[in-house]
């Protein structure tokens, strides 16, 4: 007996996948990823829909790698699918160079130009169109290379990132349903031919799994680990949330004061160490776990790029970076980012000559890490310290990057 064909994604079961991300609030501005694939189109006809119901907005980014030829002809083309189905669409031209690693490479610089997309139209959350079959891979995937729990609870459907919520509603829906939407409405997407070149890793799993619809109960029984990873993420997350309210209270200027005995040395004072060390570093990742646990049990020290000294948790004044050019963009130190700035400066760290600056009542060590603008090496600007009241330079912090699902 011939099965059934799988139903397509509806409006309505739309706005239920959304409805536990939000809330959204009156007329939502959204971005929307778009490659042209089958999947991430479909979620442009539900994204378009879903906000301009609720009175929004949403604009659609197509990133162009630039990695095969007429690349770059390909993007404007579903950009051009896109606007006659009335979803605003912008092409983002993306320069990766060959090499090692390129597929990764390629990811962080689509999702790095997706973010500033999202800010630049001014939509809080940007869309992805991941599905049940991407998140088997993951987790399958992430288990090869020996992650841990946190890794196995592969791709988050909601995750905070500079600038944006990066949202992935379709997560539980497998690829056949969302193919089904393109057929029910007569659109039809572009093929990626290195999706099935057996060169990358993630070809050979996808071809392994043999499921490309991603409706059988392998696939679906990969999707429901990482499910049951992602719930056991979560409270744990709960915990370590609950202990840090507890224990430190972090400073804009990128520090926190840390007290030892609410810490605590049990197994939920570790990963709330691990956090706030990330967090006063400027790491994309976390400190290894052993280095961690060795940390909570002196009491103090180094690790990672930062420094808990007594009450208070910084970064390391002898491992900050060297100076940078202060130009808007710029990010300098994994920490500070350059909002708007006066032509010839250099932003580097403050030192230990404070000079005519303010102490602002921070100990020595946070004042030797700050940010500090220079004009020919003379000290001009301390903008974390509000020093001079005219700063020469708009300065935001620049959170540590999530984890990279």
């Amino acid at each position: 007996m011939t099965p059934d064909p799988a139903p397509p994604v509806g409006p309505d079961e739309f706005a239920a996948l959304m409805a536990p991300l939000g809330p959204f609030g009156p007329a939502p501005r959204l971005a929307l990823g778009v490659s042209g694939g089958p999947h991430s189109l479909a979620l442009a006809a539900l994204g378009l829909e879903w906000a301009a119901a609720r009175g929004g907005a949403a604009l659609a980014l197509v990133a162009d790698h630039g990695l095969r030829s007429g690349s770059g002809a390909e993007a404007e083309g579903v950009a051009a699918t896109l606007r006659a189905l009335g979803l605003p669409s912008r092409v983002l031209a993306l320069a990766v160079p060959p090499g090692p690693a390129l597929q990764e490479r390629a990811r962080v610089a689509r999702m790095a130009a997706l973010l500033d997309g999202a800010a630049g139209f001014g939509a809080p959350w940007l869309l992805l169109g991941h599905h049940r079959g991407d998140q088997a891979e993951t987790l399958a995937f992430r288990l090869f290379r020996g992650s841990g729990a946190d890794g196995l609870a592969a791709m988050a459907p909601a995750r905070a990132a500079p600038g944006a919520l990066v949202l992935r509603p379709l997560l539980s829906i497998p690829a056949a349903r969302l193919e089904a939407l393109l057929a029910a409405r007569g659109l039809r997407p572009v093929r990626d031919p290195s999706n099935d070149d057996a060169r990358f890793a993630r070809a050979r799993l996808r071809a392994a799994l043999a499921d490309p619809g991603a409706e059988g109960p392998g696939v679906a029984a990969l999707a429901g680990a990482a499910a049951a990873f992602a719930a056991r993420r979560a409270r744990r997350a709960g915990r370590v949330a609950d202990r840090l309210a507890a224990c430190a209270a972090f400073h804009p200027e990128g520090w926190a004061r840390l007290d030892r005995a609410a810490l605590g040395r049990d197994e939920v004072a570790a990963p709330a160490l691990a956090a706030l060390l990330r967090a006063v570093s400027g790491r994309p990742h976390p400190p290894p776990r052993d280095g961690v646990a060795a940390l909570l049990a002196r009491g103090g020290g180094t690790l990672g790029g930062a420094l808990w000294r007594g009450g208070v948790l910084c970064r390391e004044p002898s491992a900050v970076a060297g100076p940078v050019a202060a130009v808007p963009g710029a990010v300098w130190d994994g920490r500070w980012r350059v909002v708007a700035a006066e032509p010839g400066l250099t932003l580097g760290a403050l030192g230990e000559g404070a000079g005519a600056a303010p102490r602002g009542g921070m100990p020595s060590a946070v004042l030797a890490g700050l940010p500090a603008l220079r004009r020919d090496g003379v000290l001009v600007s301390v903008p974390a310290l509000g020093w001079p009241g005219a700063a020469a330079a708009r300065l935001a912090l620049e959170p540590a990057s999530g984890p990279a699902a």
